[in-house]
């Protein structure tokens, strides 16, 4: 072939190759448009707004700028009083004000009706007596840490969210310090999240491994009609599921009374409003969701290879382990990353169910939201809550990976 011919063939196949390219990414652009729009940047705004701190420096500018260059010892020179207290008269009823009292009310309970009083009843004094005139006012304007919350408020970005969902502040001089144990709320939380979505993750892997393996090995009549009872759950609203359970798990409901007529317990149970009913109500729930990736991946196993290692002398518990159970992995490996990430966001059936020590951090996320309006820290949980499972996902996913070789 020519020289020339050559150079056109080659120049033809990559044109029609870059035609393809696009033509595959105009097929692919809707779907990554609409993960960009409803996934990557609610996570992506939700993320900046537990570091926006833009409150106290739009309503007092110049008081913020001067507390920025105080170095956060003692009290505050004079002349920031004296500003604080010409800006708190010109913002004095205005949303911005209001929005920079709830912001530092954050931080110390009770700060939010000082600001407001404080601009309401503003004191008349010279530059050199502005300090003096607010602690006469109010003796907290005399407490270094009332002006340390107020340096801590001035933004534009701050840690105060992300360091508050950890039981961590940040002092006025920048040291990280622990928050005061009756504050110290958010670590126990955590861990209470992740113990429950570990326990409930544990219970729907020893239900469902042998439903899924019956669903696998039943004649296909009988795997039918299982496999309805599995899928029904899903027809049904989770609300409804959950009040369901508050009906059955009472004191007076049908599981006490079949417990008492069977004998086994003299006095009805606390079922109800403790961890036992959120154990079982979020088990209940998301049991299907380890059943079927078990399922689908059980069916693919040639039941032929547990016979042959039986018949070639193998005790039948030694063979479903180290022939059948290693096959599946990968099923019991989505089942429970499926199980587990599902538990750790749960809000409705803890919050209906569950008693005051039962409550997850996905609560304490919608408290933030719907309740008081912090943004900030509800942001700043949901941020953590997001990081700590992907933390955990790329762990698991790792130890999975590892452990699928060698058990093969």
């Amino acid at each position: 072939m020519p020289p020339q011919a050559s150079l056109a063939l080659k120049a033809s196949l990559r044109r029609i190759e870059r035609r393809q390219s696009l033509l595959a990414f105009a097929l692919v652009a809707p779907l990554l448009l609409f993960l960009l729009v409803n996934f990557v940047l609610p996570i992506g705004l939700m993320l900046y707004r537990s570091i926006d701190d833009p409150e106290v420096r739009a309503a007092l500018p110049r008081t913020a700028a001067a507390l920025d260059a105080w170095d956060g010892r003692g009290m505050p020179p004079p002349a920031i009083a004296a500003l604080l207290v010409d800006e708190l008269g010109k913002a004095n009823d205005s949303g911005d004000l209001s929005r920079a009292a709830n912001r530092v009310n954050y931080d110390i309970n009770g700060l939010r009706s000082l600001v407001m009083k404080t601009a309401r009843n503003l004191p008349t004094a010279a530059d050199g007596d502005a300090a003096q005139a607010l602690a006469a006012l109010d003796g907290r304007w005399g407490e270094a840490e009332t002006w340390a919350a107020l340096k801590r408020a001035t933004g534009p970005t701050t840690s105060f969210y992300l360091l508050g969902a950890l039981d961590l502040k940040r002092a006025a001089t920048g040291e990280i310090q622990a928050l005061e144990a009756e504050r110290a709320i958010f670590l126990k939380v955590m861990a209470r999240t992740l113990w429950i979505g570990f326990c409930v993750t544990v219970f729907c892997l020893l239900l469902g491994y042998p439903v899924a393996y019956l669903l696998a090995t039943a004649p296909t009549s009988v795997a039918n009609l299982l496999m309805i009872l599995v899928l029904l759950p899903f027809w049904t609203s989770l609300l409804v599921r959950t009040t369901a359970w508050v009906v059955l798990l009472q004191k007076d409901g049908p599981v006490n009374g079949l417990l008492q007529w069977l004998g086994l317990i003299d006095q009805p149970l606390r079922l109800i409003f403790n961890r036992v009913g959120v154990y079982v109500a979020i088990t209940h729930v998301l049991l299907p969701f380890m059943i079927l990736p078990l399922y689908s991946v059980m069916k693919g196993i040639a039941p032929t290879t547990l016979r042959a290692a039986v018949s070639l002398g193998a005790h039948p518990f030694v063979a479903f382990a180290r022939v059948y159970l290693p096959q599946t992995l990968p099923g019991i490996t989505a089942g429970t990353l499926l199980v587990f990430i599902s538990a750790i966001g749960y809000y409705v059936t803890p919050a209906l169910i569950g008693g005051a020590d039962d409550q997850m951090l996905s609560y304490f996320i919608a408290f933030y939201t719907n309740e008081t309006t912090n943004w900030g820290m509800a942001a700043a949980l949901g941020g953590v809550l997001l990081v700590i499972t992907a933390l955990l996902y790329a762990v698991f996913s790792r130890l999975a990976g590892q452990a699928g070789p060698r058990w093969a």
